[in-house]
């Protein structure tokens, strides 16, 4: 298991539990004490926890919001966002979706479209729109992460290589003119940038609380960004911004 795969695993355990010791943390990652020591003092220095005696707990700064909190949030946006994001969506497209609350609303709102091949790495994704409409519904391996419900990993980011598709619609935590599109977690941000990677055209959807924020990880740069969707709350200020850094249009 990679370093980053590591800290992603030590932060998402000290969210569920709130403290960790160095010998639960070694078993539940298959590595050594000394190992874990490491990784601890790593975080510690980049202030995602505070170490204390024989583990780690929360660090006073906070963290992202689990995925059910964030799926509780804000839901009048992301219903409007997703309306927004179907309108450049054709019958017969082929899609990357990945694992996030507003594409798990997007991913209801796109049930009703017609025949659309649809790859993604998130359960919630698959729930929405399997059998219905004609999709074609193509769930990622890889290593399942019960906290986001959503596969990650190499292998997930290996099987996104193998395809091409039409759109990718991705949901990062933070998006800010300087440095573009960014995410908490590093398994979420291989993802999405596999995903950007292999697309046509690149669609991020983000609503008005998003803009203007930071996080741990970069996604990618605003120039990246082909589209933008956001809800009418944004900021024109903020909007002007973001594409004057690249961002190619917005939708609100």
């Amino acid at each position: 298991m990679w370093s980053q795969e590591r800290h992603d695993k030590i932060l998402l355990l000290l969210r569920e539990r709130h403290r960790l010791t160095t010998d639960e943390a070694a078993r539940e990652l298959g590595v050594s004490r000394e190992t874990v020591r490491r990784d601890l003092i790593e975080l510690e220095q980049g202030g995602k926890l505070a170490r204390v005696h024989g583990g780690a707990v929360q660090s006073e700064v906070p963290a992202e919001a689990s995925y059910a909190e964030r799926a509780q949030s804000r839901r009048r946006q992301k219903q409007a966002i997703a309306r927004q994001a179907v309108t450049l969506v054709k019958p017969g497209m082929s899609l990357f979706i990945d694992a996030g609350s507003t594409t798990h609303a997007l991913a209801q709102a796109l049930a009703q479209a017609q025949g659309l091949r649809v790859i993604t790495n998130s359960v919630a994704v698959c729930d929405a729109m399997a059998g219905r409409q004609g999709h074609e519904v193509l769930m990622l391996g890889g290593e399942f992460v019960p906290e986001i419900s959503a596969t990650f990993g190499g292998f997930t980011v290996a099987e996104i290589a193998r395809h091409r598709v039409d759109i990718a619609l991705v949901s990062p935590t933070a998006l800010d003119a300087r440095q573009g599109a960014m995410s908490y977690l590093w398994a979420e941000v291989a993802v999405a940038q596999a995903m950007l990677a292999r697309a046509r055209q690149r669609v991020l959807l983000a609503d008005a609380s998003k803009l203007g924020q930071g996080s741990r990880m970069q996604v990618c740069d605003c120039a990246d960004i082909d589209v933008l969707v956001t809800d009418n709350e944004a900021d024109p200020q903020e909007l002007d911004r973001l594409v004057r850094a690249g961002v190619g249009r917005v939708l609100f």
